[in-house]
């Protein structure tokens, strides 16, 4: 789910003589928001899975592994409940996200977001409480649900909300709360892990405060005017409209065209399934599932994941390789900011390919150091370690892919 590509609604291209107000500015921050909590577990998870106070307490046979391992400790995370604790957020994210879309068309975006927020709420404050594996597992799977709806209705609030001009900078802000929340979590864990017995629990506790930030965020803001015009509630889509747009926007003629979308979209509803097979729009229908493919192929997705893990197993210690978790969270920021600076200014193909172009020199340097991150003897662990900072560049093809689908 990381980075992968979004389907965004039709949204009006013109120049409506509205400009970048302040009310545009905070509902969009308010909606990009939802990114943290998402970022937030990117970085919490490995992190967690690496402190010993958390091994000690629901997974000692890891622990023993790792205090038995002499070169390296490749394989000690062998186990089939550890696997089950990380991947069950995973899971319940796809179901709701395969749920999200119709969700979404019948409530509403902002209605969506409250759900995600207080699904992710709900699922720190079990995990924080857990006493077992099973409180553990239900709390990632409260939090997979709120991801999974959350992900679907922020970045579609923002392509439908942001002026034409600026959409794609306002659409990259949801990748880069995405890497704020990322680079907090990856700090919450370099801090909790020196605090004995209970450090896991304020990792897993804090993801309440992103979830707070959402679904407080969510109730300032209205939602979007396509959203309500697909609900038919024209007036109240005029009022969100003029709210955003400011008093000098032609709200009317930006009103009416954001109707005609809706229309447009609505008539091509029967029989969409089958008509994007067809050759005319294959190589939309190509592109769309090759880029977030690819992408997820490279493997940046493990390694944004599970990097306290993967240090260690190179031969990191347990502060060291937290530490190099921070670092790749800073670069990961870095490049959101470069791409909210540059996506407008450039266009997305050209950002894209040069994003191409800076994974397959990250492969081609990987690959030089070695076959893999687990088969590094411990001297070589500074090498690996710089290896790794330059493939989480790479991240820049998740924010292309983000924003390629959305109108220019």
């Amino acid at each position: 789910m990381a980075g992968g590509g979004f389907a965004v609604a039709d949204a009006p291209s013109g120049d409506y003589g509205g400009g970048i107000t302040f009310s545009v500015v905070v509902t969009c921050l308010m909606a990009a928001s939802g990114g943290l909590i998402f970022g937030y577990d990117i970085g919490i998870s490995g992190g967690v899975t690496a402190m010993e106070s958390f091994l000690e307490e629901f997974f000692p046979g890891v622990l023993r592994r790792m205090a038995a391992a002499r070169r390296d400790q490749y394989c000690v995370y062998d186990s089939h409940v550890l696997t089950a604790f990380t991947s069950s957020l995973y899971l319940a994210g796809l179901v709701a996200s395969l749920a999200a879309g119709r969700v979404t068309r019948a409530v509403g975006r902002q209605a969506v977001m409250l759900a995600g927020g207080a699904f992710f709420f709900a699922g720190a404050a079990v995990n924080a409480a857990a006493v077992n594996i099973a409180m553990l597992i239900v709390g990632r799977m409260l939090l997979g649900f709120g991801i999974g709806f959350t992900n679907q209705a922020a970045p579609v609030y923002l392509a439908e909300t942001a002026p034409a001009k600026w959409r794609g900078a306002f659409t990259t802000g949801f990748q880069l709360f995405l890497g704020i929340g990322n680079l907090a979590a990856n700090l919450t864990n370099y801090g909790a892990a020196r605090i004995p017995r209970w450090g896991w629990r304020l990792s897993l506790g804090l993801a309440a405060v992103p979830a707070a930030v959402i679904f407080v965020g969510a109730l300032l803001i209205p939602d979007t005017p396509s959203s309500l015009i697909v609900r038919g509630r024209v007036e109240q889509a005029r009022a969100a409209l003029r709210r955003v747009r400011g008093p000098k926007a032609d709200v009317d003629a930006e009103l009416e065209d954001v109707a005609r979308a809706v229309g447009v979209a609505r008539s091509n509803e029967q029989g969409a399934f089958r008509r994007i097979l067809g050759r005319e729009y294959r190589p939309h229908l190509v592109m769309a599932v090759a880029v977030p493919l690819f992408q997820q192929l490279t493997g940046v997705i493990v390694i944004a994941f599970f990097s306290p893990v993967l240090f260690q197993t190179a031969g990191f210690g347990s502060n060291a390789a937290l530490m190099g978790a921070v670092i790749l969270g800073a670069v990961n920021l870095g490049s959101a900011l470069v791409s909210v600076a540059t996506v407008d200014r450039y266009g997305r193909r050209p950002l894209f390919l040069a994003g191409g172009l800076v994974m397959i020199m990250c492969q081609v340097q990987q690959t030089r150091k070695g076959n893999a991150c687990f088969r590094f003897p411990r001297r070589d662990s500074d090498s690996s370690f710089a290896a790794f900072i330059r493939l989480r560049l790479r991240g820049s093809w998740g924010r292309r892919s983000a924003v390629t689908a959305s109108p220019r």
